[in-house]
């Protein structure tokens, strides 16, 4: 069928393919969202990377927020 992609990533489009997000950084905003939101840990595996990353960024604006209130308190 003319005009159907290949069924494999060639490398020759960098808006294509599967990349592999390091294990590592995962396990880090698996814990970190399950630690501030007391979230199941299969629910926050089972998120999508963008997903996952958006609670990361706003658990850390959270943070960032109690930490300026706090040092304005002392």
């Amino acid at each position: 069928m003319p005009g159907v992609p290949p069924p494999f990533f060639t490398g020759g489009d960098p808006g294509g393919g599967i990349t592999i997000y390091p294990l590592d950084r995962l396990y880090q905003e698996v814990a970190y969202i399950a630690y501030h939101f007391h979230w199941p840990y299969m629910e926050v595996m089972e998120m999508d990377h963008r997903e996952r990353h958006r609670w990361v960024d706003e658990i850390a604006r959270i943070n960032t927020r109690l930490n300026e209130i706090s040092g304005e308190a002392a």
